[in-house]
């Protein structure tokens, strides 16, 4: 296990990964026509991991090299839906990520959510499958999941997440950011496994992007999965090179700007 997490998160503890995985429920288009292209890009420009679908993971395997693959393992429903309660469940084995070499699965925990049972069940069942193989599971805990509500980012919601998806026994966390250093700290701190914090669906200016990553790091996040942000930008390779300095070689925000 420790091998494949390590494929993963580099020798500093922490990781970059670009997040490609919305396509199986969200349309991707036509930015996402050429993932292949894309995914080259942000090699070369330094990203650590690929969280994706099955599809990209099976289809772009030489684009994706040695870098680490992360299986999305959850899905079910569509943008097309009328109802905000997705499912989100378990749609692919731990057998599926070990033939095509991945490195990790991730799947969704929903607490508050209607569907929290779905979520937090799916996501205990695929743990405990992974342990007979040592394979590694990423929970991507979100308070009341995609249903709106004042307090679904809130730090307390957002620790009390993280944590039900430590306990439940995932290996690192993938969660929103709570808005400020101060209450995000509390969010890492009572979290015993690394934080990775997600980049968000709304297209964010380069500079506050930025931002948001530094003050995660400073908050004691361990790294971060950012899908839109960087597959809808014109320099994927650029704005992942900056990023990856920020995380990896703790560059000021400015500079960070100036490399893209």
């Amino acid at each position: 296990m420790k091998r494949r997490l390590n494929n993963i998160f580099k020798s500093d503890g922490k990781a970059v990964v670009l997040a490609m995985d919305h396509g199986n429920g969200m349309s991707v288009l036509p930015e996402l026509n050429n993932p292949g292209e894309i995914i080259k890009k942000a090699v070369a420009g330094g990203i650590d991991a690929l969280l994706t679908s099955y599809g990209i993971a099976t289809t772009f395997q030489k684009e994706i090299g040695n870098i680490g693959l992360i299986l999305r393992a959850d899905g079910g429903t569509s943008q097309l839906a009328k109802s905000t309660d997705k499912s989100m469940e378990i749609i692919y084995q731990v057998e599926n990520a070990i033939k095509i070499g991945a490195d990790s699965m991730l799947a969704m925990g929903f607490p508050g959510a209607s569907n929290e049972d779905i979520t937090l069940k799916g996501l205990a069942k695929l743990i405990n499958e992974a342990n007979k193989y040592n394979l590694p599971i990423g929970a991507e805990m979100l308070p009341r999941g995609f249903e709106p509500a004042e307090d679904s980012r809130t730090g307390d919601n957002l620790a009390f997440a993280c944590r039900i998806g430590a306990e439940l026994g995932a290996d690192y966390i993938k969660t929103a950011y709570s808005g400020d250093k101060e209450s995000f700290k509390k969010v890492v701190e009572g979290c015993y496994k690394p934080v990775l914090v997600l980049g968000g669906g709304v297209s964010k200016k380069e500079k506050d992007l930025f931002q948001m990553i530094k003050d995660s790091l400073e908050a004691g996040a361990s790294g971060v999965i950012i899908g839109r942000n960087i597959w809808k930008h014109p320099n994927p390779d650029k704005i992942c090179a900056a990023i990856a300095a920020i995380v990896h070689e703790n560059v000021t925000v400015e500079k960070a700007v100036k490399m893209i």
